[in-house]
């Protein structure tokens, strides 16, 4: 939980972070909400302890395999009387192209407008106003399963705070983490936590691609403690201290595992777990993109982020699977009272104070509220 400011300038300024241990979610979904409830009480008294802030409203980021996302172009006529574009007609041609078949069991999470074409002309950035006849806006749609977020929400309720917007993870880090050089050459960013890996992938300037994968930094870990047979705690220190998922330059040695009384392990077999799971991680998420043509687009190349991109050798192993350049990064782009914001698993919650930041700078200073609440019934189907 983050806490921060926006300044006059426009500049944010962070004043404080909770923290706690997650527990209670498993591959980034709640399965233990009185677990979770627990840790949130512990995150948010830290979060206001050390902002000197009292949290009453928050925005609240999702993820889950459960999210999946596509696109789509919605087209219209424009009145013949008119024949300019209108308010009206953008959110037409928005409602238009959200009409698509998704589950029924699934909400729309974010509607993400990519191009606006006025009459074939192309990449119009704001044709309101513009003289025309048709109207085309392709759209870059996110939707999940409806009951999974409302569990998520109804957690944050629960502590009691309100949800004031819900953000799919990697759309509020890209915030923070991709600048519009890196949106307009080609990007991809990863972002790598305990239970999931996000990814949202942006060509020409708008997202075209996004998803979660129920992989993350603790199914490595896992898989050191079962081969090892080792507690958890263990496997998780020995692969951060010791380990790599890359496979080159390996030294050849063994190494003493911490609590484990004359037991070692070779270097070369702690890499070879940690790299056939990071493989397969970063496997599924190029799979997608390469069916899709989008790898040759990236001329930015792939951004990692997430506190499970801290990880040795992770970066590697992105850039031999991928082919393009790899760097990892964190959100520096704020400021604060400690650089611990470089550190990228504050990301995501960091990037949700910019969205916010966006948001507000967006919408009526009157109203804006009740707008959200209706946002969110036609999440979750309760609205029009």
């Amino acid at each position: 939980m983050v806490v921060g400011e926006v300044r006059n300038d426009g500049a944010i300024k962070i004043l404080g972070v909770g923290q706690h241990p997650s527990a209670g979610v498993r591959k980034g979904e709640i399965v233990a909400p009185d677990t979770v409830q627990t840790c949130l009480h512990d995150a948010l008294s830290r979060a206001e302890e050390r902002s000197n802030v009292e949290v009453n409203t928050v925005f609240l980021a999702v993820t889950g395999s459960h999210v999946k996302s596509l696109n789509n172009r919605g087209t219209i006529r424009v009145a013949d009387e008119q024949m300019e574009v209108t308010t009206e007609d953008l959110d037409e041609v928005k409602k238009i192209a959200r009409d698509v078949p998704i589950p029924k069991e699934n909400g729309y999470i974010h509607s993400i407008i990519q191009h606006y074409f006025v009459d074939g002309q192309d990449k119009v950035l704001n044709p309101l106003g513009m003289l025309g006849q048709k109207l085309e806006a392709d759209y870059h749609i996110i939707h999940g399963i409806k009951t999974r977020i409302q569990n998520t929400i109804k957690c944050v309720r629960d502590v009691p705070l309100e949800v004031e917007d819900i953000v799919f993870s990697p759309v509020a880090a890209a915030q923070v983490v991709l600048n519009r050089e890196a949106k307009n050459e080609g990007a991809l960013l990863i972002d790598i936590g305990g239970g999931t890996t996000d990814y949202i992938c942006f060509v020409d300037g708008v997202a075209v691609a996004s998803g979660c994968v129920a992989i993350g930094g603790d199914h490595i870990t896992n898989d050191i403690a079962l081969v090892l047979k080792i507690p958890l705690a263990r496997a998780e220190k020995l692969k951060v201290s010791h380990g790599s998922a890359s496979l080159k330059n390996i030294e050849q040695c063994e190494i003493s595992i911490e609590g484990e009384a004359g037991k070692t392990v070779e270097q070369e077999l702690l890499n070879q777990i940690m790299n056939a799971r990071a493989t397969e991680l970063l496997s599924v998420v190029a799979e997608p993109l390469k069916e899709d043509g989008l790898l040759p687009k990236l001329g930015k190349g792939i951004f990692l982020t997430g506190g499970s991109s801290l990880m040795n050798g992770i970066d590697e192993v992105a850039s031999d699977l991928f082919g393009v350049p790899v760097q990892k990064s964190g959100s520096a782009s704020m400021s604060g009272p400690s650089a611990l914001f470089e550190n990228p698993q504050y990301a995501t919650p960091v990037g949700l104070i910019r969205y916010a930041q966006l948001l507000d700078e967006q919408r009526p200073k009157s109203g804006a509220l009740s707008k959200l609440g209706q946002r969110l019934e036609k999440i979750f189907g309760r609205g029009k």
